[in-house]
């Protein structure tokens, strides 16, 4: 099974540098997106070109949770290609609506790359975004073989690694690693906003690696955490309550409670591959 042409779907961040990583690699590329200004801009780039229609071996739907479902049935009604994967950051919903929606569940492989920016749209795709990063497949009883082959090789072509994991389990571990950390993030930068000048002149470079992925697109955030939201929940208690009882031992003076989280942070920094 090789990829010699491929189609992207949405020419965000993600689309367009999955089609600059394929683009790399000698595979011809096709691009679509609704938004006919990214489409332009990632060809400017040298992502591809504006899709024609027509067959191809694969095609990267690179489109918000909502509506991956969607976007599915619509090219498998038109045969746009034998294999079709996702990228979306969670997997139970845009499976079951890709079920509700009749979808040809054989050719088509859930999946995820585990990359990002805190940035996006195509100006800011990097060819080497996937490149040493693990990427997700989700492959459910009824996928082929023959798509899954070649979605495997699309994780390879990319630079990634593929790691297999149910729908799931996928999407209670990015809810720990991925989702409640930028709503966390995301908490810490808010806290910012009520800051004098003085306080804000003082920041470094602790408070900028904190607060990063806190300038992510908050209405693209809104619809990942609303599909996910269960998971996510519940490891944010978890964390409120551990910032809960650190303000009260340090109101307190119990210095050990507040020792206690700040080494379980050291234990947990430390598991991060």
């Amino acid at each position: 099974m090789t990829i010699e042409k491929a189609l992207v779907v949405g020419t965000g961040l993600i689309g367009t540098s999955a089609a600059l990583a394929l683009r790399a690699r000698g595979v011809e590329v096709w691009l679509s997106d609704i938004d006919e200004h990214a489409v332009t801009q990632a060809r400017d780039l040298g992502a591809g070109w504006e899709w024609p229609g027509g067959e191809v071996d694969l095609a990267v739907i690179a489109v918000p949770p909502h509506l991956v479902g969607e976007r599915l049935a619509e090219l498998q009604k038109q045969g746009a290609a034998r294999a079709y994967t996702d990228v979306a950051s969670v997997k139970a919903d845009p499976i079951a609506d890709a079920e509700r929606l009749g979808c040809d569940l054989i050719s088509y492989v859930p999946g995820h790359p585990l990359a990002g920016r805190e940035r996006s749209g195509p100006a800011a795709a990097r060819a080497e975004l996937f490149r040493g990063r693990a990427w997700a497949l989700c492959p459910g009883p009824a996928t082929g073989a023959d798509a899954l082959a070649l979605v495997r090789e699309l994780v390879s072509l990319c630079g990634a690694k593929v790691v297999t994991v149910g729908a799931a389990e996928h999407d209670a571990a990015v809810a720990l690693v991925s989702h409640a950390p930028h709503v966390a993030a995301s908490a810490v930068a808010a806290s910012l906003t009520g800051g004098d000048d003085v306080a804000l002149s003082l920041a470094g470079q602790g408070l900028r690696d904190v607060t990063r992925i806190a300038a992510g697109n908050p209405l693209l955030w809104q619809r990942i955490l609303a599909g996910n939201a269960l998971p996510v929940a519940e490891v944010l208690d978890r964390i409120a309550a551990d910032l809960a009882a650190a303000a009260a031992a340090l109101r307190s003076g119990e210095q050990a409670e507040v020792t206690d989280l700040l080494r379980r942070g050291v234990d947990g920094q430390a598991r991060i591959s």
